[in-house]
Formats: structure tokens, C-alpha cells, sequence
């Protein structure tokens, strides 16, 4: 048995995981997540239990399909958007915590190859998750009001246009590793710019701002070598 019992606090009694199973589900978890941020949510399930050093009938005890296991995984992912949100929504500067947050967002797609399927896919959707993603975008929402009183972000701006970003920069992910955050980093500075009034031009960015190489007539990020050769080779060439 990989299960025991404790008391839970209404005197009932709660399964609890052995050691040894608390453990594996553990190495499961930590290589799924690796695995779907190099290779995407579709990596077999054979691959992930090698790679946590665990049998087939394991994984599959501990999660009995992808769905639970992609949802376990994005579930911290989601909780790393909560952090960002919380920080970008205690910025004195709110257009600088808006464009923080799309920052990172941005950066966290290219790091981890799943998170824009994860994201966007009902695959990851559980209650837990879904409530999540419900406090995630009404968190976003009071960011992007906030940007707009203050008269930095562009009054059209709505939040939907945030899957548009989402979608746009995770397409940079099929680009060769150590082209794909040069990419993105241009094209996150593109839209942003787009999306800024003249007053949140004029006003300029703190260093660290996605938009700062664009205060006073400065140049974007520089641009990536990559060629347009590029589209017609292997994406890891």
C-alpha cells in the first residue's frame, strides 16, 4: 500500500501518502515539468517516467492520465502568475507593473515550451485550476484599468489582447533556443510601445522596463541573427 491515514481536523480520518510515495509523485511532477518546458505537453508519458526514474505503472498510480498531470504542473505556473500579478499590483508605477508583468509572462512562454499549451488548452482546466485562471485574469484586469487612469496604456486596449500577445510571442518558441529570448525580448518591446500612450512615451521607463530602450528616441533590443533561412531549416539547427 503507498497509502496510510491521518486525522484530519474535523476527526475524520484523511488518505496521506507514504514517504516513499510522496517521493515519487515528487520526481513525477519535477520531470514532467522539465519535460514539458523542452518539448512541449505532447512528450510521452513512457519519457517522463524515465526521466523521474520511476516505472510506467507508477506514474500512472499516481496520475491516472496526461490531463492530471499537465493540470498538477500548471497549476505552479499559475502560482508563479499570482506572484507577478501581486508584485505588478503593488508598483507605485503602474504603467512600469503593467509592462513588468507582460515581461515576465512573456519570458516564463520562452523558458517553458508548455506553458503557452498549458495555458491555453482545457487540458490543464480542473476546479482549483480554473478558479486560478478566473482570479488571474481579474487580477490582470484591475492592472490594465490601472494603467489606463493613469493615462499610460492606450484607452482601446482591452484585456483580451493579452491571448493575442500570448499566442504572438509563443510562436517564438519554435525558434532555435539561443535566438528565441533576443526574439522575444524585440517583439515584447514592439508591442508594448504600441500599446503606451505619448504620455507613457514621454514619461519614459525605469531601467529594468521591458519599454526603457525606447525613451527618447532609443533603439529597440537588439535585433537576432537569426535569418530568414532560419524558417525553411530544422528549428534546433
Amino acid at each position: 500500500m503507498s497509502e496510510t491515514t491521518q486525522m484530519a481536523p474535523d476527526g475524520t480520518r484523511e488518505p496521506t501518502l507514504r514517504a516513499d510515495a510522496a517521493a515519487n509523485r515528487a520526481r513525477i511532477v519535477a520531470a514532467a515539468r522539465s519535460l514539458f518546458a523542452e518539448r512541449g505537453l505532447d512528450v510521452p508519458m513512457n519519457a517522463i517516467a524515465r526521466r523521474a526514474g520511476v516505472g510506467i505503472a507508477t506514474l500512472f498510480r499516481r496520475f491516472p492520465d496526461r490531463s492530471a498531470l499537465i493540470a498538477e504542473v500548471f497549476a505552479t505556473q499559475i502560482d508563479r502568475c499570482e506572484i507577478v500579478l501581486a508584485e505588478a499590483a503593488e508598483d507605485p508605477d503602474p504603467w512600469h507593473g503593467f509592462t513588468r508583468f507582460i515581461s515576465v509572462v512573456c519570458r516564463m512562454q520562452i523558458e517553458d515550451r508548455g506553458f503557452t499549451e498549458a495555458l491555453l488548452t482545457s487540458l490543464a482546466s480542473t476546479a482549483d485550476v480554473d478558479a486560478k485562471r478566473r482570479d488571474a485574469e481579474a487580477a490582470f484586469t484591475l492592472l490594465v484599468d490601472r494603467a489606463k487612469t493613469a493615462g499610460m496604456l492606450r484607452p482601446d486596449f482591452a484585456v483580451s489582447d493579452l491571448t493575442m500577445l500570448i499566442l504572438a510571442n509563443g510562436g517564438l518558441t519554435s525558434a532555435p533556443h539561443a535566438h528565441a529570448h533576443d526574439l522575444s525580448r524585440r517583439l515584447v518591446a514592439y508591442l508594448l510601445s504600441a500599446f503606451g500612450t505619448e504620455r507613457a512615451r514621454a514619461a519614459g521607463s525605469p531601467e529594468d522596463s521591458p519599454t526603457a530602450d525606447l525613451r527618447g528616441g532609443r533603439p529597440l533590443p537588439p535585433p537576432s541573427r537569426l535569418g530568414i533561412d532560419a524558417l525553411y531549416s530544422s528549428p534546433e539547427a
